[in-house]
């Protein structure tokens, strides 16, 4: 299965670790400190929603012309790094604008998590996970569009529960994919 996956994308296996450690951090901040300043929770989330960003440019420029939906992965990266260099930018932004934003970013990362689980080359473990993903940004985000008025805290809690998911999820998929890895090199796994 990791063989039509290319090498290059599948060797950064890294890099999602990393993105799961940045949802699990933004987790835990949200979840524990749910009465933070709408200025923290700006500057968290766009060092969560960069991350996501920066990953997936990273991985959809070293899969062209070798996976079908590279552009789904790199128009997703663009759209949330444009989104955190705003907030990094507008860290002023009104509450209502950042429930936009978040709310449409989820959508839309979930929407491409759903549709790599049928486009993508992948184990079955990573193609579940990447649904369970795809399908708690979904929810996650039409819930935080359709319920603006509960805000403040609750809203730091749905959004901070939602990393907590996502980010041994994000873990668990890139140790699957650095586990195919090493099962097509020939090498053994090292626990």
């Amino acid at each position: 299965m990791a063989q039509a996956v290319p090498r290059a994308v599948n060797e950064l296996w890294w890099a999602g670790v990393a993105e799961g450690v940045v949802a699990l951090l933004f987790g835990i901040a949200a979840v524990f400190w749910p009465g933070i300043t709408l200025v923290t929770l700006v500057y968290l989330f766009s060092a969560f929603v960069l991350a996501w960003g920066i990953v997936s440019i990273v991985h959809g420029i070293l899969a062209i012309k070798q996976r079908g939906t590279w552009w789904l992965t790199l128009l997703f990266g663009i759209v949330a790094t444009g989104v955190g260099v705003y907030l990094v930018r507008h860290t002023d932004v009104s509450f209502k604008t950042l429930i936009l934003l978040i709310g449409f970013t989820l959508i839309i990362r979930g929407v491409f998590d759903v549709l790599s689980v049928f486009l993508e080359p992948a184990s079955v473990t990573t193609k579940v996970l990447w649904g369970i993903a795809g399908i708690a940004a979904i929810i996650v985000g039409i819930v935080i569009l359709n319920q603006p008025v509960a805000g403040g805290v609750a809203f730091v809690w749905v959004l901070g529960l939602y990393a907590l998911i996502t980010g041994p999820l994000l873990i668990a998929m890139s140790i699957d994919v650095r586990n195919e890895l090493n099962a097509l090199s020939g090498n053994s796994v090292r626990r």
